[in-house]
């Protein structure tokens, strides 16, 4: 009796939208609870903990994905003001990033250029058709920019969003160890290259490291989302 009502139970929740809402925050908690416990690790990393957390239970309850995003859209409608929110650690900044402006730029138009056309000529050599290839092109910017830049070529949004999540997730847990071994220790310059390689869940990684590569990392994100627009409205021109 006591198994048949709490299925009553889980079924009645299950119609409720703000049940994943709720799921997707508690297991994004529990990833930050853990990430801490290892102290910070790039392995032990939130979101990656918080995906599989929340794939779990969509499998083991059965819920199809729709039904799950049905709760869960309100996370995903907030992408966008919050990539708009970007532009403030740019205006905060903005005496040190005049200072480097040069540098910056240099840095953001090669980022932009070799994240794009690396991509793109690796799926290209292994014989990817044009919508992957366009859906792979903007991988390393934020997900509303990356999926809106992917559909006029011809990309498939969806793919796109999965392949900007990969992308981030692993230089999230790459982009320590990798600065240390290529002993950089300029915190701004790392940011940066986190900001530009790896967009949100890399900017993320940063300001756990610290507050100066966080703040370049957001201000690479947003920089390079607009450089990448830029990037795919020359490119258009010849496709």
């Amino acid at each position: 009796m006591k198994g048949r009502e709490l299925y009553q139970i889980w079924v009645y929740l299950a119609e409720t939208p703000l049940l994943w809402l709720t799921a997707t925050l508690i297991a994004y908690v529990i990833g930050e609870r853990i990430s801490r416990g290892f102290s910070r690790h790039p392995l032990a990393n939130p979101v990656i903990i918080a995906t599989a957390l929340l794939v779990t239970l969509l499998a083991v309850t059965g819920t199809p994905y729709p039904d799950y995003f049905a709760g869960a859209q309100f996370i995903h409608f907030l992408l966008g003001p919050a990539t708009v929110a970007l532009a403030i650690p740019l205006w905060r900044n903005r005496t040190q990033v005049r200072r480097n402006l040069l540098p910056m730029v240099a840095a953001l138009l090669a980022g932009s250029l070799t994240a794009v056309a690396s991509a793109v000529a690796i799926a290209w050599m292994l014989g990817a058709p044009r919508e992957i290839l366009a859906s792979l092109a903007p991988k390393s910017v934020t997900s509303p920019i990356a999926m809106a830049l992917a559909e006029p070529l011809g990309g498939i949004p969806a793919l796109t969003a999965v392949l900007v999540v990969l992308t981030g997730v692993l230089g999230a847990v790459v982009v320590t160890p990798l600065m240390n071994l290529m002993r950089i220790r300029d915190f701004a310059a790392r940011g940066f290259a986190a900001g530009v390689a790896s967009h949100g869940l890399g900017t993320a990684r940063a300001f756990q490291v610290s507050e100066e590569a966080g703040t370049f990392a957001g201000i690479a994100l947003g920089l390079n989302g607009a450089m990448t627009a830029i990037i795919f409205m020359f490119a258009s021109l010849f496709l």
